[in-house]
């Protein structure tokens, strides 16, 4: 790292630096197409010969997740604005409406091409290593009698067909649920001639089944459960024949939509919604291959869809539900070796975290580092007559969360406990609110942030008294107190007791639970008050060293960059001569090498065996030069959210920091490289090259498995 420091101006900050080349709309890439080519880059992954076979399918698996909130969320938004006359335009000046016809091409292309995946490579490949997905037709005689068997115990009585006639129009069927269609001849028993019936396969069935192992067989062997029901629906139509039987799956609008300035009680609202969730206007339907032209038609003027919105499925429509797979199998040599996370020797050894953290302040890089010490310190807490409060903010805590257990035996223990609950955690807002009421029940303080606002900061503060003095001690992290998630995410975790960086914390919990105007901070940056300003002027001033001769660099490391005020400034800088790196895993709407904009730009995205999700920046002239935010460059973190962003204040830290960023800059092994053209490509081949997360395992973990 660069050794020369230069003091932030404090005047002149709104000076403004011309442009060489004025920015258009050309020079923004759409943000939806973006999201989209990040989920290819996810679907590459499962062809990537360098990760173990098991793991190659759930890429395919994570890729047919991602898509499904990707149509439930994004499409499903520019498909309201389309239906309501309320098109808005991104910087890219790309509408809506043309935005949904180029998605739709794209997503076509990749959905076919994740069947030819899953047919042609990966389940042959799994094959060969005795793990077999059968079809109806490779069915043995025992085994079809097993199934059967299955079916009439355990299938058949809780099936509900129904048919479809006067009396019983279209059933209304829940989001992503998989049902059949099926054509019927005969009559039932009250006489009537149905054509048509549905079938809904219940949400309570496994949609993956293990037959039994014969003794000397060393096969593992499944069948879906839609090829159980498909096989012997007959059976469900007493007297009639099913002449037909086609599975589909409707995807459907999943945002909440919450007012938030018209309601009273966030907790009520956000309760009611999740209901509604389920049953949201139709955005996409999947049907199996086969299913005849005339069915397709049916179903599409059901839902109001359009061709363009019909995905044919050569395979399971809900093969999400294929994670099941990864629990009935132990093929450890199909996975992904087991690795033991370092843990830092001043926080393993020490009795007292406490006084680790006010000797120095620590810093962790998850999954590389334990999350045991964030778990350790609220533990000490909890137990430690001397500590007098807790206050933690909870996005994402996960089902039965330990950091709630704990925050719990805190408050039965007499600790004033305060937690801020962020209800609208997308996807997660059912789990949020049971955590909510187990908080409240033992007596904790629960607040659900600031309406209109996310609560997306992840911060844990620490009341002591110590020698009859109140002292303070912080985390910081760039991600979620998810314990499952601190094993496959990427982020940093920060433990100080820096008398400021807790007294700024101390401050926004104050705005977060309490009113009152904006208070000024020495070290945080906080959404939406003074965090998008302080990034623009940290880049205005990496511009302005450059434009006097000085050496001036950028690295910004984040999920997403889509804010068109900071793109600018980036692109104000590359012409100044900032030299400017961008690791970007998902949305990247910064355009790069476009000739006298950004040429001095580089983009790339890093997908791998953990979800790059920390959030760190390098700015060489900085007072500072490292930080590191829960929030991305986007316009909901920077504007519409509660984000914070804190400085390394220790110079060993910020060279790890550092250290950890040019890793990923000089990378040639994993990472996809953005061109002007809003293109990625794979920088090597797939066998030449070791993968930089590997690296990071062998320099971390002690027990790492080599490749």
């Amino acid at each position: 790292m660069s050794k020369q420091k230069v003091q932030l101006p404090t005047q002149n900050t709104n000076e403004k630096i011309p442009l060489k080349v004025e920015v258009d709309k050309s020079h923004f890439i759409n943000r939806e197409l973006s999201q989209l080519l990040f989920n290819a880059r996810v679907l590459e992954q499962s062809l990537d010969k360098r990760h173990p076979l098991l793991e190659r399918l759930k890429f395919l698996l994570i890729f047919s997740s991602n898509l499904d909130e990707f149509f439930e969320v994004r499409v499903a938004k520019l498909k309201l604005q389309v239906r309501y006359g309320r098109e808005v335009f991104g910087p890219d000046g790309l509408s809506p409406k043309s935005t949904l016809k180029r998605l739709a091409e794209r997503c076509h292309i990749y959905i076919s091409k994740q069947y030819q995946v899953l047919n042609d490579i990966l389940l042959p490949e799994l094959a060969k290593e005795n793990i077999h997905f059968l079809k109806r037709e490779e069915w043995n005689k025992s085994q079809r009698e097993w199934i059967q068997s299955y079916f009439d115990k355990e299938v058949a009585p809780i099936i509900s067909p129904i048919a479809l006639d006067p009396a019983h129009p279209f059933p209304k069927l829940v989001n992503k649920s998989l049902n059949f269609i099926v054509t019927l001849k005969g009559k039932d028993a009250f006489g009537r001639e149905s054509r048509l019936a549905i079938v809904p396969a219940p949400r309570s069935l496994p949609r993956l089944i293990k037959l039994p192992k014969d003794d000397e067989s060393n096969k593992d062997e499944f069948v879906f459960l839609s090829a159980v029901i498909h096989e012997f629906v007959d059976g469900l139509f007493h007297g009639m024949k099913a002449t037909g039987c086609y599975q589909f799956r409707v995807t459907r609008n999943s945002d909440l939509n919450v007012k938030e300035e018209e309601i009273e009680d966030m907790a009520a609202e956000v309760q009611g919604k999740l209901f509604n969730r389920r049953y949201g206007h139709a955005v996409r339907i999947e049907v199996v291959e086969n299913c005849p032209e005339h069915i397709v038609r049916f179903l599409l003027d059901e839902y109001e869809l359009t061709e363009r919105d019909l995905y044919k499925c050569d395979g399971p429509v809900n093969l999400k539900r294929l994670f099941a797979v990864f629990e009935m199998l132990e093929r450890p040599g199909l996975e992904y070796p087991e690795f033991s996370p370092e843990m830092p020797p001043a926080l393993e050894s020490s009795k007292c975290l406490f006084d680790s953290i006010k000797a120095k302040d620590h810093l962790l890089l998850h999954p590389y580092s334990s999350f045991n010490p964030v778990l350790d310190l609220l533990r000490q807490a909890a137990l430690d007559p001397a500590v007098m409060s807790i206050k933690q903010t909870l996005y994402r805590a996960g089902h039965n969360s330990e950091i709630v257990n704990i925050l719990v035996e805190a408050a039965r223990n007499g600790k004033e406990v305060t937690a801020v609950i962020e209800l609208k955690a997308r996807f997660d807002e059912q789990e949020n609110l049971a955590l909510a009421s187990r908080l409240q029940e033992a007596g904790a303080v629960v607040c659900y942030g600031v309406v209109g606002y996310k609560t997306h900061a992840k911060m844990m503060l620490i009341l002591r008294k110590e020698s009859g003095e109140f002292c303070r001690y912080v985390h910081l992290g760039t991600g979620n107190y998810h314990i499952r998630n601190a094993r496959i995410y990427t982020d940093y975790s920060l433990f100080s007791s820096n008398e400021q960086l807790c007294e700024d914390v101390h401050k926004i919990f104050q705005q977060l639970t309490g009113m009152g105007k904006t208070l000024p901070m020495k070290h945080l940056f906080n959404a939406p008050f003074t965090l998008k300003k302080k990034i623009l002027r940290l880049i205005e001033n990496e511009t302005e060293a450059a434009q006097e001769g000085k050496s001036a660099r950028i690295i910004i490391k984040v999920n997403g960059l889509t804010d068109k005020s900071t793109i600018v400034k980036l692109y104000k800088a590359s012409q100044a001569g900032v030299r400017i790196d961008l690791i970007i895993r998902g949305i990247c709407a910064l355009r790069p090498g476009v000739k006298g904009l950004s040429e001095n730009i580089a983009v790339k995205s890093v997908i791998g065996r953990f979800l790059e999700h920390n959030r760190a920046f390098y700015f060489e002239n900085a007072e500072h030069q490292v930080y590191c935010a829960s929030a991305d460059l986007m316009e909901r973190n920077l504007s519409k959210r509660i984000e914070v962003c804190f400085p390394i204040l220790s110079a060993k830290l910020r060279e790890r920091v550092y250290k950890d960023l040019t890793l990923f800059i000089t990378d040639k092994g994993q990472s996809w490289v953005l061109d002007s053209n809003g293109d990625y490509r794979l920088m090597t081949s797939r066998t030449s090259q070791k993968l930089v997360q590997q690296i990071l395992l062998d320099k971390h973990c002690e027990t790492a498995a080599r490749e």
